[in-house]
């Protein structure tokens, strides 16, 4: 078998294997978030497979071309059915706590397909005629790896940008079942075989869920009844309920939007001031409000026109910058009255570079010097739990004591409003007790 086309299948071979757990990471967003327990898990569970098919691929003796071929077509089908939005969509319903059915897609997908693929390099290793094992084994890995740095390049950056993550998922299948046939010669029954796969993958990624995809976050817009709405609708981000509205007049929108409306422009009578809106979500916040100027803060480049088109039916009010929220507030050079800091990505999950001590600090700097930092929190009603505690007293270590509002005290989790006033570092603060009580005296300073 010619060089050339045994270099080109383990090019293909570490395109996908690094391009199935990419796509596997990002499936998995929607229902377990994306912190680091998540992502350090998957990734050693793909290594540790992968690990393990270079010691299966060594140990094979013979038919070499049958075994990868074998390899690429299974694999083929479990990248192109198995990590389909709508497959780990029902894996996820079907099976709780979402733990068991995150350990289900590694065990039974990401880590196969790794497995899989693993085995390519050993196995074309004895096919190859060179002088050296060293030389025959390098030239292996070099292709192998280009084609991993250009699967994660290709993948996240351009596919996922312009096409979606289905198309993505369709690539990954597509290049795997070109490779057997590579392998295989077009001969009938090969062709059969892959005619089956490239089905059972379009129909996965055409029978799609019916969620507008991008490379940061799936979105949907249903129907939804609430507070008495007419023909009320919520946008889905990653399957979470990101934003409300209806068709009354005025609009109604979600609870915790229509509080933070009120205290910016019935409280407070907010009047041509900057607000700066750290996640976009539906851009209900600004719609229809005229008395300020809003600036949005998004990461995902398409929220804008998906809100547009698919949510609100008119244009959105405000300036829009797709950028990371830290990020932004890190670099900006502007200030703003407010900051409204609303940035769950996942479920009931805010990225975690999205809760410490740094960033809050850093939120101060865009913040004019009585400037007002808002921001909506889903924690427990009670705030009992180690996580609302914690997070709370993160943020009132940077801005002294805020106002901290439950909406819903019934529920379990809760919208809880988070409003803390800019100005000077807190003074540590002092309990009084019967044997030095400075109560009347710390009345007195607050006067």
């Amino acid at each position: 078998m010619p060089a050339s086309l045994l270099y080109a299948v383990v090019f293909i071979e570490g395109f996908c294997s690094l391009g199935a757990e990419i796509l596997a990471l990002r499936q998995i967003v929607p229902h377990m978030g994306s912190s680091i327990v998540v992502t350090a898990p998957t990734i050693g569970f793909f290594l540790l497979a992968l690990a393990l098919g270079y010691h299966s691929g060594s140990r094979i003796e013979r038919d070499y071309v049958g075994a990868v071929a074998r390899n690429f077509l299974l694999a083929a089908l479990l990248v192109g059915t198995g990590l389909s939005g709508v497959a780990i969509d029902r894996l996820f319903v079907w099976l709780t706590p979402p733990e068991l059915a995150y350990l289900t897609l590694v065990g039974a997908i990401v880590c196969p397909v790794a497995w899989l693929l693993g085995q390519t390099v050993p196995i074309v290793t004895n096919l190859l005629e060179h002088g050296r094992a060293g030389e025959a084994s390098g030239r292996a890995l070099y292709y192998s790896t280009l084609g991993s740095f250009l699967g994660s390049l290709s993948l996240s950056l351009l596919v996922m940008q312009w096409l979606g993550v289905s198309a993505a998922v369709a690539l990954c299948a597509l290049l795997l079942v070109a490779g057997y046939l590579m392998l295989r010669r077009m001969v009938w029954p090969a062709i059969l075989a892959s005619t089956a796969s490239l089905l059972l993958t379009l129909g996965a990624n055409a029978w799609l869920r019916p969620e507008i995809e991008t490379a940061y976050a799936s979105y949907l817009v249903v129907p939804v009844d609430f507070d008495a709405s007419i023909n009320g609708r919520a946008l889905k981000n990653n399957d979470s309920l990101a934003s409300l509205i209806d068709d009354s007049e005025p609009p109604r929108y979600a609870r915790y939007i229509e509080h933070i409306r009120r205290l910016l422009i019935d409280e407070l009578r907010f009047r041509d001031r900057r607000i700066l809106v750290l996640g976009a979500g539906g851009f209900t916040l600004s719609h229809r409000e005229f008395a300020n100027h809003y600036t949005y803060v998004d990461i995902d480049p398409a929220i804008r026109s998906i809100a547009e088109r698919q949510f609100l039916g008119e244009s959105a009010r405000g300036d829009f910058v797709a950028d990371d929220a830290r990020r932004f507030v890190v670099r900006s050079d502007q200030r703003f009255a407010a900051a409204v800091v609303d940035v769950y990505g996942a479920q009931f999950s805010i990225p975690a570079h999205l809760v410490t001590r740094e960033f809050w600090q850093a939120t101060r700097r865009v913040l004019d010097a009585d400037g007002l930092l808002i921001a909506n929190l889903v924690l427990d009603s009670a705030l009992a739990s180690p996580y609302s505690r914690n997070l709370l007293a993160t943020i009132e270590s940077v801005y002294g004591r805020c106002a901290v509002e439950v909406l819903q005290k019934r529920q379990v989790l809760a919208n809880v409003v988070v409003t803390c006033r800019n100005g000077a570092p807190p003074e540590p603060a002092r309990i009084f007790v019967d044997e030095r009580n400075t109560a009347d005296l710390d009345l007195a300073r607050s006067r």
